[in-house]
């Protein structure tokens, strides 16, 4: 006999999460290792704050995406799991103890992200600034990837001072199609995250960027192909795609599990539109084998380079 479906507060039966989905709990010596290593150094993951279903996976290899300028979000948008109130003072010692942990954990690439800061005047910019400035000089040989909020209603200057500071990757995501923008990002506008890549990419071609998309949110396919031709035109190289997952009762509802065969069908049309790379899969996440995605990039765009000169006259 089967057995049924638990419910939801409302009575609705909750969906069951496909094989595809499951993962193990993390258990090994080194997601341990990093676990302890993050503690010490009162440092925040968006591994551990927005439930990331890879953690186990990432922290066995000593990989994590830290979380700077608190633990506490200004905005509450639907999907994530992060708290929302009002946050604590920057720290200051923050920017060397990310450094200190990507020297320790001998990183070749980093991710760095943030909580929305509404309350600070730059939205936290001149904090990854430092963060950058500090791990070029503690861990010159490490990559640094930043997952910035949108610094909306801040003006150009925590953009331009960001890529002056210049990092490796330069990613905002753009997490949903425009219809959905205000039940799930009702803090964000869609065309201003649009426009904070496509003035990255204006003032810095050399660096890379990216953004991401959850699916299984009630979007249509046609919605979803729209977004990626508004992201070309922005000039984003780098597309992830991932299952969006309800953290708990309160957040939005899973609408829709995609099937892995479904993804590699998004991820075939987002790779004819000429993104430089695409990763799509139920569990892909931003900052999911970044390091490994970085030197993917930098080879596209060698190969790329390479097939212009081929062509020249």
């Amino acid at each position: 006999m089967t057995e049924p479906a638990p419910l939801a507060p409302q009575g609705r039966p909750r969906q069951r999460k496909p094989d595809w989905i499951r993962v193990k709990a993390p258990t090994s010596p080194g997601y341990h290792e990093t676990r302890k290593l993050m503690r010490s150094l009162g440092l925040v993951t968006v591994c551990e704050e927005a439930a990331c279903p890879n953690i186990g996976e990432c922290w066995t290899k000593k990989h994590a995406t830290v979380m700077i300028l608190g633990d506490t979000c200004t905005r509450a948008c639907a999907f994530c799991n992060v708290k929302t109130g009002m946050p604590q003072a920057v720290d200051r010692l923050e920017p060397e103890h990310v450094a200190v942990a990507a020297a320790e954990l001998g990183l070749e690439h980093i991710v760095v992200t943030s909580v929305d800061r509404d309350d600070l005047a730059d939205g936290g910019a001149s904090q990854f600034v430092k963060v950058i400035e500090a791990l070029r000089k503690r861990a010159p040989r490490t990559t640094i990837e930043i997952l910035t909020p949108d610094f909306r209603n801040k003006g150009e200057a925590p953009v331009e001072a960001i890529v002056e500071a210049g990092p490796d990757v330069f990613n905002h995501n753009l997490e949903t199609v425009p219809r959905l923008y205000p039940t799930i990002r009702p803090g964000a506008r869609y065309y201003a995250s649009l426009r904070l890549l496509e003035s990255v990419k204006r003032q810095a071609p050399h660096i890379f960027t990216k953004s991401g998309l959850m699916v299984g949110l009630g979007e249509q396919r046609l919605e979803v192909h729209q977004v990626m031709d508004d992201m070309r035109s922005a000039g984003i190289d780098f597309l992830t795609m991932g299952q969006y997952l309800q953290p708990t009762p309160r957040h939005a509802k899973v609408e829709e599990f995609v099937s892995p065969k479904a993804f590699d069908a998004y991820a075939a049309i987002a790779r004819a539109k000429g993104f430089l790379l695409v990763a799509a899969s139920p569990l892909t996440r931003s900052s999911y084998h970044a390091g490994d995605d970085f030197r993917a990039m930098q080879q596209a765009r060698q190969a790329q380079l390479e097939r212009k000169v081929d062509a020249t006259p």
